[in-house]
């Protein structure tokens, strides 16, 4: 199965056997990085983030490095021509001349998809608004599959701002598609997971879903805890934040009872809702997921590119 030419908007894009075909690249290329080195020699990628980015802006940038690639993009709107009151449809067709393939974030919901209709080479969605971050979901699900073995038969426990947090709303609707799973979303009652969201993995997939706002009570029946923050630019004033903002904070007496071999991810960056006294504990794999979304995005890049 060819991926080649495709774009990524939302992590539903791609069925599991192209999904498997990705973890499958990223599973070599993490054992044998030298082996592709050469791989993208020649290709452009551009990345274009309306929004800011750490994690996902340097991963993406040093997978691309890591194949022989190169780089070109803004990471700060203003320093680009869209402080001038260009349009994203006539941003797109230009870097669609400079460039082989684009990864874009954009704090509007459906900016990457509207991208995609005016770009002739491969759109990555990096992150739009609240919706969708389908690059964090193959980082997860990659993360799970080496960690694990296997994505089958997990309960999975979303924690934190489960309304704005896109990358729990990308993941939710991805890991539901896998046999046997069931999620247990613990949230404070306004930041609940938006209805259409668990109406959709409910009829779709028949997952089982039970809601809570007690981190403690279900830790212990978990096999994945995936921490999120509360997010502050989400909120539309800081009194609300403020309310909210300490609702979970795992420290290591919190995970006293939980799995010996229970994982605990989050897409960071973490606030206060991780104490650094866990980041000790043999079951923190946040770090390493961030390692591993280099592998993954590095993957997708060769996939899409067609050059693996």
């Amino acid at each position: 199965m060819s991926l080649k030419g495709r774009h990524l908007i939302d992590p539903n894009d791609f069925t599991l056997e192209e999904l498997n075909q990705i973890f499958e690249l990223a599973h070599k290329m993490e054992k044998n990085p030298q082996d592709y080195s050469d791989l993208c020699k020649g290709k452009i990628l551009a990345t274009l983030f309306y929004e800011p980015s750490t994690r996902t802006k340097f991963s993406f940038e040093a997978a691309m490095l890591r194949l022989g690639g190169s780089i070109l993009g803004f990471a700060d709107a203003n320093t680009s021509s869209v402080k001038k009151g260009e349009s994203i449809s006539d941003t797109i067709r230009v870097m669609d001349g400079y460039s082989d393939i684009v990864v874009m974030r954009h704090p509007r919901e459906g900016a990457p998809k509207l991208a995609s209709n005016f770009s002739s080479v491969p759109i990555i969605n990096g992150g739009d608004g609240g919706h969708q971050h389908p690059t964090q979901t193959l980082t997860d699900l990659f993360t799970i599959n080496n960690l694990k073995g296997e994505i089958k038969n997990l309960r999975i426990a979303l924690c934190g701002d489960l309304k704005y947090g896109r990358t729990v709303h990308s993941l939710i609707k991805t890991l539901a598609r896998y046999e046997g799973m069931s999620f247990y979303l613990i949230s404070p009652g306004q930041l609940q997971m938006p209805v259409y969201i668990k109406d959709y993995v409910k009829n779709q997939y028949n997952v089982e879903i039970i809601e809570t706002e007690d981190l403690e009570d279900v830790i212990n029946k978990v096999d994945v805890l995936y921490m999120t923050r509360i997010q502050r630019e989400r909120f539309f004033n800081e009194e609300d934040y403020l309310k909210l903002k300490n609702s979970y904070i795992l420290t290591s007496d919190k995970i006293k009872n939980a799995k010996e071999n229970m994982m605990i991810m989050h897409p960071l960056p973490r606030v206060n809702e991780i104490d650094y006294s866990v980041d000790d504990d043999k079951r923190a794999v946040y770090f390493k997921q961030a390692k591993y979304g280099v592998y993954a995005r590095m993957s997708l890049i060769a996939h899409l590119l067609g050059v693996n």
